[in-house]
């Protein structure tokens, strides 16, 4: 089983990794499942942007945050918006992946919800799993995943090597991605 999760500290800094990294390794030919989020405008002052997730590899874009308002301070998570993006990536279970990728280990997934249940089909498929950890939820994801995932640093060739030694690719695109 090949499981692995990074934590980045800093706002918005795991979801830019987590973006990165998978737009890299697609870019080198691999096939990818999963989510992460979207770039967007940064928000100044204490209002928080909103989250949009991009289903992989092609598929749609999903917000799944809710406008509560500048003066709002309640999670601004759609939990129904957040279930649709299960929903996308469980309905491309099928597809040959090498990897899936989470964005974020967040909220729901610490309550049990969210891509829990994706991850762990993947992982019964044999299909490696990459989950970004948001800090606030670390002791969460330690007890979901036990001592089966390996903590990774959040840096981008250290990831990128991880994916690819844990994917299914065969060796001759392994060369020549380190090569490229």
């Amino acid at each position: 089983m090949k499981f692995a999760y990074v934590t980045a500290a800093g706002r918005g800094k795991l979801d830019d990794l987590m973006s990165t990294v998978a737009a890299d390794l697609q870019a080198n030919g691999m096939r990818l499942g999963g989510v992460v989020k979207v770039p967007e405008e940064v928000c100044e002052g204490d209002h928080f942007c909103h989250s949009t997730l991009q289903v992989l590899p092609d598929g749609p874009q999903i917000r799944i945050t809710q406008d509560l308002g500048a003066e709002a301070t309640s999670c601004r998570l759609d939990p129904g918006a957040l279930a649709n993006a299960v929903a996308e990536v469980e309905n491309r279970a099928n597809a040959p992946w090498d990897l899936l990728i989470v964005n974020k280990f967040g909220p729901e997934e610490s309550n049990g919800r969210g891509f829990c249940e994706v991850i762990g089909a993947a992982l019964e498929r044999g299909v490696p799993v990459l989950v970004g950890v948001a800090v606030p939820h670390l002791d969460s994801f330690v007890q979901f995943a036990g001592d089966m995932a390996e903590a990774l640093p959040p840096k981008l060739d250290e990831l990128r090597d991880w994916c690819f030694n844990a994917s299914a690719r065969d060796h001759d695109n392994q060369q020549q991605y380190h090569t490229a």
